[in-house]
């Protein structure tokens, strides 16, 4: 496993992090979960990433319960506010931020996380509000680093130009082969002001993978069939973007790797890029995914890639 640093600040997070969105606390069973968690720190993988409202706490206090037998310097943790959490507490006020990082803490079983992130733009508060609130969590110790999530190019702006605040050091946006909006503003604007990505979805659902065939059943017990996990991914299963995906496949072949392994490693060509999540719902799919880290392959791969994706 290779690791890079985060933005400003001084964390070197795994290449590949370990997500709990739609999976731990809510699509998968505990000894699944276990599993999945060791076999990542086997791996070498430091990093988890979480939210308070991915299952309404339920991945925070699964990950906090399993967490808890090891050192916390053993491993960087993130997780985020912003969604509700009830139908009084949401957005990104001075009361809530206060209010969410106590609740993320007591169910991660921690005193702080590494990363506290908006995990979306709260245009219904002053970002000055959000932004002093922000800092004094980081002044208070409860978390070390601030980040954001799908936050619009005048959004970061705007952010940037306030004065005595906490600078984020991260950006989580989706971004992928079949996904590539980053790359026009967000990914310039984070480079020149010291912010990394940590990349959401690389492998768009688990359609990169290759595993779901055009013109073929979905296979069973696969995120797409869920009732709990597969709603999120319907735009992915169109038979035009299935198609082009199999396309893929031979150039996988030639780079002598897994279409995982390949759709990671063009995340990872973007030196802007500090981690991609991935997530799984078994272990051995951290085995492929974590064999991407350090991967070199020859660019002219990429471009023949990015034109078959081009061409949908």
């Amino acid at each position: 496993m290779k690791y890079r640093k985060l933005g400003n600040s001084d964390l070197e997070v795994s290449e590949i992090a370990l997500g709990s969105w739609l999976t731990y606390g809510v699509g998968i069973e505990a000894d699944r979960t276990r599993a999945c968690l060791d076999r990542a720190f086997d791996l070498g993988i430091n990093f988890i990433d979480t939210a308070n409202v991915y299952g309404r706490g339920k991945a925070e206090t699964v990950l906090g319960q399993m967490l808890a037998g090891r050192t916390r310097d053993s491993y960087i943790l993130a997780t985020k506010v912003f969604f509700p959490m009830s139908d009084a507490d949401k957005g990104l006020s001075r009361a809530q931020i206060m209010k969410q990082i106590e609740g993320s803490l007591k169910r991660l079983q921690t005193d702080y996380v590494d990363l506290y992130q908006c995990h979306r733009y709260d245009p219904d508060t002053p970002l000055e509000e959000t932004m002093a609130a922000l800092s004094d969590v980081v002044k208070q110790g409860k978390a070390r680093y601030i980040g954001f999530s799908e936050w619009s190019p005048k959004n970061i702006e705007d952010a940037l130009a306030l004065s005595n605040v906490e600078q984020f050091v991260s950006s989580q946006p989706q971004y992928s082969l079949l996904h590539r909006r980053p790359e026009a503003k967000v990914i310039p604007l984070s480079a020149a002001n010291g912010i990394s990505q940590i990349v959401w979805s690389p492998l768009a659902q688990g359609v990169l993978s290759g595993k779901y065939k055009p013109g073929v059943p979905l296979p069973k017990d696969t995120r797409a069939t869920s009732d709990d996990m597969g709603q999120m991914m319907q735009n992915w299963l169109r038979p035009e973007i299935l198609d082009a995906v199999h396309q893929l496949k031979p150039i996988a072949q030639e780079a002598g790797c897994t279409m995982s392994q390949f759709a990671l490693a063009w995340i990872l060509r973007e030196p802007n890029v500090a981690s991609a999540i991935v997530g799984a719902s078994r272990p051995e799919q951290l085995d492929d995914n974590a064999a991407a880290s350090g991967i070199d392959l020859d660019p002219a791969l990429f471009v023949r890639a990015e034109a078959i994706i081009a061409a949908i």
